[in-house]
């Protein structure tokens, strides 16, 4: 992929992987591989990228994950407090019960940075992968929350309207979350032969469907509850002509990995950062192409 680039208004999303590990062994993590040699991470290089960035697309949206991003909150903050409030910051965690490190603690950031971070997407699944902080806690992080849920192989289907209600008692929306690494552009917008979105379909209201050549979401609802139901490739760039025969690398993501080392790609492809200075900028392709999603 050598084209000229070209992102979406705002610029691609920037991922943050922290410099440091979580203690959790999802089966489903593809990025654990990644902290089993922690040689040359570096917050003070996250920083400098995290700088870079911002003075191409000053209003990207950017999102920390891991590894564990509330793991060391000292370096989190140190992190945070190097995006500019011109960018929407999430932040994808397990809100973990870790030791040296206490719930409050951890509610105390959120406080803290309440008025930074945009939403806090913590994992939880049907069946725990992980030893969970009480719901209770979760129900009470500061800044707008989300549940994220990856309908793993044989997920327990007869459980989920259990679950939902779990999250219904607080009011957290629920993502339910494809295993990304199974997605094709072939299967991107299946249906009929998705077994998940049948179950879904089943159990709950389906409301509409939003998507883009990335990615897309069927919407759901159960009582007064919003759920999503997430699909996504498992790399960031689509290569297009247009209609004036320039190819183009799309990007819809950039990563900074926990080297500091910019990529423009889930698949180990660097960034080439002046070329991404002359970004070419198009509209969001995202858009709603069944029923309603906003309620």
């Amino acid at each position: 992929m050598n084209h000229p680039y070209k992102t979406r208004a705002g610029g691609a999303t920037v991922t943050v992987f922290v410099p440091y590990d979580c203690r959790n062994n999802c089966p489903f993590c593809v990025n654990k591989q990644e902290y089993a040699n922690c040689a040359g991470f570096s917050v003070d290089k996250i920083i400098e990228s995290i700088r870079v960035v911002d003075s191409i697309t000053p209003e990207c949206d950017v999102v920390f994950t891991g590894g564990e991003p509330f793991a060391n909150l000292d370096s989190l903050q140190r992190m945070l407090d190097a995006v500019p409030k011109t960018h929407k910051v999430y932040i994808n965690t397990t809100f973990p019960v870790q030791p040296g490190c206490g719930a409050e603690e951890m509610l105390a950031f959120t406080e803290k940075n309440k008025d930074k971070i945009t939403c806090i997407n913590v994992s939880r699944h049907v069946d725990p992968y992980v030893e969970e902080s009480p719901d209770e806690i979760v129900g009470q992080i500061a800044t707008p929350k989300r549940i994220n849920c990856v309908l793993y192989m044989d997920y327990p289907s007869d459980k989920l309207k259990d679950f939902t209600e779990r999250w219904r008692k607080y009011n957290i929306p629920i993502q339910f979350r494809y295993d990304y690494t199974e997605t094709t552009p072939e299967n991107l917008y299946e249906e009929e032969n998705d077994p998940i979105l049948q179950d879904l379909k089943r159990q709950f209201t389906y409301m509409g469907l939003d998507g883009c050549r990335m990615r897309n979401g069927f919407h759901f609802r159960y009582k007064d509850l919003h759920m999503t139901y997430h699909k996504t490739l498992p790399y960031s760039t689509i290569v297009e002509t247009d209609e004036n025969g320039v190819t183009y690398d799309i990007l819809y993501d950039i990563l900074i990995k926990q080297t500091g080392e910019l990529h423009s790609d889930w698949t180990g492809v660097k960034l080439d950062v002046e070329k991404y200075r002359n970004v070419v900028f198009e509209p969001y392709d995202l858009k709603v192409l069944d029923g309603t999603i906003d309620y």
